[in-house]
């Protein structure tokens, strides 16, 4: 059980759903094999317009051959553990290059940076959670835990790992979860209702409007963007109780029990479609739509 990246393209030709699996070719599968049980890291090669970088986090459950196609596999990843990052991490950052693992004995850049399914060590680990996560509120080391010198090499893997457990444990929490969820989404939407069109912002200078989950946490729903969506109260409360939900093409749909439909016909804004976000990689996934309809919504 370790650390790893796993190379991912929006663009992707495999058969990728980042919170839920992760496909990959059986010359990779000894590497794979040592992440089962552990986090990896999702990264975004700079080939990629718009690139993302080091953007989201989860975790390897098991991994199965894929049973469609031969001689591939697939890392399933642990419900509810995939988070998306608050912070976008670049390859080479302020202070230079961020996975340092990748560095050959002279210094340079080795051709691991290449392969899209890597090792990570637990400080590029902790290093790139600290940069892409809010971890301000991580618990400080107890005072005995005091960080060895330079000198012993061998006492700086036990303080590493207690590190690493420490940002394992913060990514873990609801709490966290639930807050880094809803400023990922409050910004792809631009703090903007995505029925209403209002973007309120009230006197203490907060967005008025909540980050919701398509398909809720209780019911296996994940922390990523396309399971997101910007709501106002009012129009949070109805998605929730299925008096309205959203087609595959975001037009807004209104359950025949809502007693006002034209109130309520009034309320949605005038394209009568849910306002996405900017980048069409941030869109509502459909497959999150469809499970809101066949669950939630009263047709």
């Amino acid at each position: 059980m370790g650390f790893g990246i796993f190379i991912h393209r929006s663009d992707s030709r495999y058969n990728d759903r980042p919170a839920e699996q992760y496909q990959f070719p059986r010359p990779y599968l000894r590497r794979v094999e040592a992440c089962v049980g552990g986090w990896i890291i999702y990264y975004e090669p700079s080939k990629v317009n718009d690139t993302r970088g080091y953007y989201a986090v989860a975790k390897v459950q098991q991994i199965v051959p894929d049973p469609v196609t031969p001689e591939m596999y697939l890392a399933l990843i642990e419900p509810g553990t995939y988070l998306d990052f608050v912070n976008p991490v670049p390859f080479n950052g302020p202070h230079g290059l961020v996975e340092r693992g990748l560095l050959n004995p002279e210094g340079q850049l080795s051709g691991r940076a290449q392969s899209a399914v890597r090792p990570l060590t637990s400080s590029d680990f902790n290093r790139i959670i600290d940069l892409g996560l809010d971890t301000s509120k991580l618990l400080l080391p107890r005072m005995e835990e005091v960080e060895p010198s330079a000198g012993f090499q061998d006492e700086q893997a036990p303080f590493e790992f207690e590190q690493s457990r420490d940002r394992v444990s913060y990514i873990g929490s609801r709490i966290v979860r639930d807050r880094i969820f809803r400023r990922i989404v409050l910004r792809a939407y631009d703090e903007r209702c995505a029925i209403t069109g209002l973007k309120l912002i009230n006197g203490g200078g907060r967005a008025e409007v909540s980050a919701a989950h398509i398909r809720p946490v209780e019911a296996n729903g994940p922390d990523i963007i396309n399971n997101g969506i910007a709501l106002s109260g009012t129009a949070h409360w109805m998605f929730d109780r299925g008096l309205i939900s959203l087609s595959d093409d975001l037009e807004i749909l209104i359950s025949r029990q809502v007693n006002d439909r034209e109130s309520v016909r009034s309320f949605v804004n005038k394209t009568g479609r849910a306002l996405p976000p900017g980048r069409p990689f941030e869109w509502p996934n459909p497959r999150f739509l469809q499970w809101h309809r066949e669950n939630c919504f009263k047709q």
